[in-house]
């Protein structure tokens, strides 16, 4: 009966223990978190592809190579690890908006979402853009900021500055950088 009793006990102790995902949970990437961001970039002119991984917090950027004079048809991609996560930010479509900041470089850009990609609030998240290649590189260290904001205010896709498209409030959700030459 004594040797029962303490059984029990380590019985209980471990079915206690094997249950808890306290420790899986901490394993396990929420939704909203964004380890690579693709661009894919397709010269309209001759249809060739480029496709440009960024890795989050990585210490080497990737150089997107752009002519003067090009038109541009660029793909946003956002993966947690090897999952597709840009389908949750379609799906969340009002509580996304990305902000394509061109650093030095002289491009105008314009955000050519479907509906799928259409907040209610008539902006486009920016999935999808046209790229116009004024001057690939307008000054030292040209760069694109690719900025993914969550839960703003309110946005506009206009320009401000070098920067296409504002957020008021929100936080990031990711922040990209791209070298870019020609």
């Amino acid at each position: 009966m004594k040797h029962l009793k303490y059984i029990i006990l380590f019985l209980t102790l471990i079915l206690t223990f094997s249950c808890s995902r306290a420790d899986e949970d901490l394993d396990v990437l929420s939704q909203e978190d964004i380890s690579n961001i693709i661009l894919n970039v397709k010269d309209d002119a001759t249809g060739i592809t480029q496709t440009y991984n960024y890795t989050i917090n990585s210490v080497t950027n990737p150089v997107i190579k752009l002519t003067d004079g090009k038109s541009y048809t660029v793909n946003a991609i956002f993966l947690n690890g090897n999952e597709d996560e840009t389908e949750s930010i379609k799906a969340a479509k009002d509580e996304h908006f990305l902000i394509f900041d061109f650093q030095g470089s002289q491009i105008n850009l314009t955000r050519i979402d479907d509906a799928s990609s259409t907040r209610t609030d008539g902006n486009r998240v920016g999935l999808m853009t046209k790229w116009n290649v004024v001057k690939a590189i307008n000054s030292t260290s040209p760069q694109l900021v690719l900025t993914v904001n969550h839960d703003a205010v309110s946005v506009s896709e206009q320009q401000n500055g070098t920067a296409f498209g504002t957020a008021n409030g929100g936080e990031t959700d990711a922040m990209a950088i791209f070298g870019i030459s020609n």
